[in-house]
């Protein structure tokens, strides 16, 4: 019980002191310095993806309304200027599948397919930094602790082994101390990536639906002249369902 009373009386100290920032200053290095770099940036991503990583956003109504009602007017012209300049996911594909030199019917699914998955790829590559951060996190970690443990040792070894539990035990305190700011910025960072994961699937899923009944609702050369024209038919035109 004494030894244990002994080790703990610097850790009480420091806590005393300020606590875990009293910690914090008097373990301050290069692996602080590491982590506290990749918290920065995991806090951006996290902003970003709040901002960008929506339904709305990636799939807006407005932009399936307005390409439903150019497709169905046969405005071809009209079409490609607005999803020249819109930034959605079905603009995007539509944007590959127009310029294309394929215009018949295979082709087209084949260009818009190419061009769904490097969508998807890229909302999905949005994200990953956080995978990245969360696992690098620990391992920085764990890098500044056992640097900690060799210095704890080295000094143990200057005083030729006479240095006591009080004196081994800041040190050593100091050394896992990384390891706690690892920890610290691994668990958000692996979190929101996985909740985001889901939802980029969820959305990305949802979208590559969109563009496949957009790409069906064009026409190809090998069923009228490669150019969008206004349907004649008994009944409506179906719409492509906006999401809700």
């Amino acid at each position: 019980m004494s030894s244990l009373n002994l080790c703990a009386t610097p850790v009480l100290a420091a806590a005393g002191q300020g606590g875990l920032w009293g910690l914090f200053v008097q373990s301050f290095d290069f692996f602080t310095v590491l982590l506290l770099f990749g918290s920065l940036v995991a806090v951006a991503i996290i902003v970003r993806c709040l901002i960008d990583v929506r339904e709305r956003k990636i799939i807006p109504p407005a932009s399936i309304a307005r390409i439903n009602d150019l497709v169905e007017a046969g405005r071809e012209e009209d079409l490609r200027a607005f999803i020249k300049t819109d930034d959605s996911f079905p603009s995007r594909v539509l944007r590959q599948v127009l310029d294309g030199r394929k215009r018949d019917r295979v082709g087209m699914r084949e260009t818009a397919e190419i061009a769904a998955s490097d969508e998807v790829a890229r909302w999905f590559r949005a994200i990953e930094p956080l995978n990245v951060v969360g696992n690098l996190g620990p391992l920085i970690g764990l890098a500044g602790t056992v640097w900690g443990m060799i210095l704890a040792f080295t000094s143990l070894g200057e005083s030729g082994g006479q240095a006591g539990p009080s004196d081994l035990s800041l040190g050593i305190s100091k050394a896992l101390f990384h390891t706690l700011l690892g920890l610290t910025l691994a668990i958000p960072c692996l979190f929101v990536f996985g909740f985001y994961r889901s939802i980029v699937d969820r959305i990305c899923t949802r979208g590559m639906l969109v563009c496949s009944q957009l790409i069906e609702s064009l026409p190809a050369d090998d069923d009228t002249n490669g150019t969008i024209t206004p349907r004649v038919e008994a009944k409506p035109a179906s719409r492509v369902a906006a999401p809700v």
